[in-house]
Formats: C-alpha cells, sequence, structure tokens
C-alpha cells in the first residue's frame, strides 16, 4: 500500500487562470482520503493530475517513491472514476467492464473473468448480460467502479460519482464504498464538496480553495481545530469572535469565561476564537450562571433541536442533541460553554505579529466580533 502524494503541484491553463497553487499533499496508502472544497477550488485538477490526464506547470506527483506525473505508468497505477461517467450503450454490463482490460491487452477469457469478479465486488452477481438502459442510476455507478476495479489499480480516485443520486442512495452507496474499500484495503482519493459527506467516510481529508490547500488531516482534527476562518467555516457552522486578552483573569466572551485557552495568550494580544453550535450548553434561568440570552427560533431536527438565541453577542446558532426542556420562542435562557468547546483560530501578538494567517468565513456560519 503506497501514499500517493503530490509535491508542489502548480497549475496554470493556457487561459491564465491558476487553477493549483503550490499544493502538497498527501493520501496515506490504505485509507481512504476526501478532498472537499467549494466548485472551482481545483479539487477534480488534481486528480485528473494523478490520472495523468493533465499535466502539471510545475511539481511532481508519486506513487510511493515513483514519480508518475506525465507518464503512461500512471495508468497501470491509478483508475478514475468521473462524476458523469458514461457506460457504452451498444455493450452489455460485462462487456463495459471488460472494456479497460481489453483495451490494455489482456485476453477476452480472462478480461470477461475479472470482469466478473469486480462486479461480484460490487454487489452486482448475475448482471453481466443486462443492457446498460435497463440499469438504475446506482446500478450504473456501482458499473463504473466494478470497472474500474477490475484493472486492479493500486489507487481508486473517484471523482464526485455519487453527486447525481438521491440522498438515501448515495449514502447507501458510500458506505458500499468505505465496505470495499477497508477489505479490499484500497488507496481511495474522493472528491465532494459536502463536508459532512467527508466527516463520515474519511481517514483523511483536505481542503481546498482558489487552488491552494488549506488544510489537511484527520476529520475531528479539521473540525476541531480549523487554521484559519475558511476551514472554520467550510466545516460546518461556526460563530467566531475576536477578542483583546486582558491582563487579569481569563479570556472571555462578554461575561463568559472561556476555558482552556486563557493560558497560551499574553495580555494584549488580539485571538479569533471559534465556538461550534454543539459546544453550548443551555440551561434554565436560575440554576447557573452564564452568558443571558432570549430565545428567538428554536426547531426540532429528529435527532436534537437547534435554537437561535438573542445574547449581548449576537444571535447565536446552539445545537443540542440531549435536550430535555422544550424552549418556547422569547423564553429566557442562560448560555455556557462545555470544556474544550472553543478554539483559537488565528492569534496577533500586542506587537502586530500574527501567528496564524486567517482566511475570510464562507457558508451559512456566524461571524461575530
Amino acid at each position: 500500500m503506497l501514499d500517493l502524494s503530490f509535491h508542489n503541484i502548480s497549475k496554470q491553463f493556457p487561459n491564465g487562470v491558476h487553477g493549483l497553487r503550490n499544493v502538497s499533499f498527501t493520501a496515506p496508502g490504505g485509507k481512504f482520503t476526501s478532498l472537499i472544497g467549494p466548485s472551482g477550488s481545483g479539487k477534480s485538477t488534481l486528480l485528473r493530475i494523478a490520472a495523468g490526464l493533465t499535466s502539471v506547470t510545475h511539481g511532481s506527483v508519486r506513487l510511493g517513491q515513483e514519480a508518475i506525473d506525465r507518464s503512461e505508468r500512471a495508468g497501470n497505477h491509478i483508475t478514475l472514476v468521473f462524476q458523469d461517467g458514461t457506460l457504452f450503450p451498444h455493450m452489455n454490463v460485462l462487456d463495459n467492464v471488460a472494456f479497460g482490460l481489453r483495451s490494455a491487452g489482456v485476453g477476452k477469457v480472462s478480461a470477461r473473468t475479472r470482469a466478473a469478479a469486480a462486479l461480484d465486488m460490487v454487489g452486482l452477481p448475475g448482471f453481466g448480460t443486462r443492457p446498460c438502459h435497463q440499469l438504475s442510476g446506482g446500478e450504473q455507478q456501482r458499473v463504473q467502479l466494478a470497472r474500474a476495479l477490475a484493472l486492479e489499480p493500486s489507487v481508486v480516485l473517484l471523482d464526485e460519482p455519487l453527486s447525481n443520486l438521491d440522498v438515501r442512495l448515495r449514502r447507501q452507496l458510500r458506505e458500499e464504498i468505505c465496505a470495499l474499500q477497508r477489505r479490499l484495503r484500497l488507496t481511495i482519493a474522493y472528491v465532494t464538496h459536502d463536508e459532512s459527506e467527508a466527516m463520515a467516510i474519511s481517514d483523511w481529508i483536505g481542503i481546498m480553495n482558489e487552488g491552494r490547500l488549506l488544510q489537511q488531516g484527520t476529520p475531528r482534527d479539521v473540525y476541531d481545530h480549523p487554521m484559519s476562518k475558511f476551514v472554520a467555516g467550510f466545516m460546518g457552522d461556526a460563530m467566531i469572535f475576536h477578542i483583546a486578552v486582558s491582563e487579569n483573569g481569563p479570556l472571555r466572551l462578554g461575561d463568559l469565561p472561556v476555558p482552556s485557552v486563557e493560558s497560551l495568550y499574553r495580555a494584549g494580544d488580539r485571538v479569533a476564537v471559534m465556538v461550534r453550535p454543539e459546544a453550548w450548553a443551555i440551561h434554565a434561568v436560575g440554576t447557573r450562571v452564564g452568558l443571558s440570552g432570549r430565545i428567538r427560533r428554536c426547531s426540532y431536527l429528529g435527532h436534537g433541536i437547534e435554537c437561535e438565541i438573542e445574547t449581548m453577542l449576537g444571535d447565536l446558532l446552539v445545537t443540542d442533541r440531549h435536550f430535555v426542556t422544550r424552549y418556547e420562542v422569547g423564553a429566557p435562557v442562560v448560555l455556557s460553554l462545555k470544556p474544550k468547546g472553543a478554539t483559537v483560530i488565528s492569534s496577533e501578538h500586542a506587537d502586530g505579529q500574527a501567528q496564524t494567517q486567517g482566511a475570510g468565513l464562507t457558508r451559512g456560519g456566524f461571524l461575530a466580533t
């Protein structure tokens, strides 16, 4: 199991657009890696470079220690499943799966045997003789995956292969792909714009924007400890507070102490603190000291509640999966922060030296100053 690694990859297209800017990233061998980011961030371009379909302007791609960019050998190691990949309508399912093998010079009998085995892997035994037009959307995606697996690649690249499916089928197929990856110990690089999907299926995540890799790490790392405001907002709803560190006492949001971070900074520093909606705890008035607020909106989501609460810090989004009390609009409440509920994502010393470079907050997160 070899790592797929990108080293200082830049790509400038003939029209002058920079698709990638000095990207270094590693998809660990035998793991499920997701690349996420908004449309146009460079995710698909990176996969196409790995597959040998797009040349690089600068940098190199390696499989283990072997350079594979600009090499026909990449096709023997890596297969790419496109978002809108098409099956050949004049061929049955088995011949579609065997097509890549036959093109690679594999004999007809061997190619059909390997194609049938690949169909078994993706849960389509006995489908070989079916015409492609009789397949459902999910079955067509399975056939495309079988066509890739039949080549026995070291790495499988998946470019938003489930984006055209409904939510339930998408969830089912992604779980099947994950199970297949674990069983075969495949190295998979998966492109998606859905951060929730990436969190659910990935061992490793890279977040991209405007051709740059902003952060990579485990799902927990990038969610709990984003390195920029953009990553904080893209990985889920986030509230960002800009706070000046005082000389005495802990870091505070209004009257509320911020746990676990005050010892890291000195008086006069300015820090940007991220708080996720689930980091707040809601209490009835009089049960504890905290940040006073009033319910503006409260929605039941099945797995918990989501409330918008008016406070001196602004309107805060709060989620609670273990709620007991039902809150009515206008009801007064008290908020506290759970242990490790706040994360500093950037700071600047009093002398003006920045510690972490922050980008602009995106998505539907809240920004408080």
